[in-house]
């Protein structure tokens, strides 16, 4: 049966519907695949197998010398940022203390024109006069009013009244903050984790990368499921183990150390700047229609 007039006529002026999904327009959705995600055991910020393992309170993972070298790069962008708002506030403090001298030289120069006539001479560039009077490109000559009105008119083509925009430095926050979750962070919070890896000669000969196992049940470690850290010790388990047993007795099931239930940190898994993670796994393109976007050939005509 063929397709309906409607999806056929291409001879209009403009675009139809069924052009545009043809052509790519639109939101495209995709849903992303194993190689977009960043695995539980790699590094928020390098993306590599960590190395000596540290994680934060909210459970992100980094390597030992990634995050030790982000605090610090933190902390000399925060030390920049303080002494650039300093050297502001003195300046600012500088230019007050003029203003304020200007304005008493002025009152003082206005109280000897009015009781002994004498002409009032200022270094400011706000009240430089050309000669006979004449007040620079504006070729009329200034009255006291006009010399008022001069001041607090916006006229961006007078170069005695052109507007300018300081540019101010807030002051900075000095504290550091997490590279993954932006939430407050110090050395002192971080704490290492330790996987235990799988100890079976068959698989290591099977298997090029490691294989971590939770030590209580012996199941295998994956993005699928999710995994608890102790901050007490440091050891990973699967949450059912976490849940069951060490919310339970209050002890490692590794090391035999006590543990509060405010030890229990969840570890996040599977995200990066540049995917989602857990229920957010599907990436959105918004596609503008043009000439030789090349869209109807990456893409495939949608089925009618």
């Amino acid at each position: 049966m063929p397709q309906r007039h409607s999806k056929n006529n291409n001879d209009l002026a403009f675009f139809t519907y069924d052009e545009k999904r043809k052509l790519g327009y639109g939101t495209q959705k995709e849903r992303l695949g194993r190689d977009s995600i960043k695995p539980f055991d790699a590094c928020c910020l390098c993306l590599k197998p960590v190395i000596d393992p540290m994680s934060c309170q909210k459970g992100h993972i980094f390597c030992k010398e990634c995050i030790l070298e982000c605090l610090l790069a933190q902390k000399k962008d925060i030390q920049r940022k303080l002494a650039a708002h300093a050297a502001q506030q003195k300046q600012e403090k500088e230019e007050e203390e003029e203003r304020l001298m200007m304005q008493k030289a002025k009152e003082l120069d206005e109280f000897d024109q009015q009781n002994h006539g004498a002409v009032p001479q200022y270094s400011d560039k706000n009240y430089t006069r050309g000669k006979n009077g004449f007040h620079g490109a504006n070729s009329v000559k200034v009255t006291s009013y006009e010399e008022e009105a001069l001041k607090t008119m916006k006229a961006f083509w007078l170069p005695s009244a052109t507007p300018e925009a300081p540019v101010k430095v807030e002051a900075p926050s000095t504290s550091t903050v997490c590279p993954e979750g932006n939430e407050k962070l110090k050395l002192k919070s971080l704490f290492p984790i330790y996987f235990i890896e799988e100890s079976s000669e068959e698989k290591k000969s099977k298997m090029l990368d490691r294989t971590c196992i939770c030590p209580s049940c012996k199941v295998t470690l994956t993005n699928s499921m999710s995994l608890v850290a102790l901050s007490s010790c440091g050891h990973v388990f699967c949450k059912k183990c976490a849940d069951k047993f060490m919310a339970v007795d209050k002890v490692c099931l590794v090391c035999n150390k006590p543990c509060k239930e405010r030890n229990l940190v969840t570890l996040e898994k599977g995200g990066t700047g540049f995917a989602g993670h857990d229920d957010h796994l599907e990436a959105k393109a918004f596609k503008h229609l043009g000439s030789g976007t090349g869209m109807g050939l990456v893409r495939p005509a949608a089925k009618t």
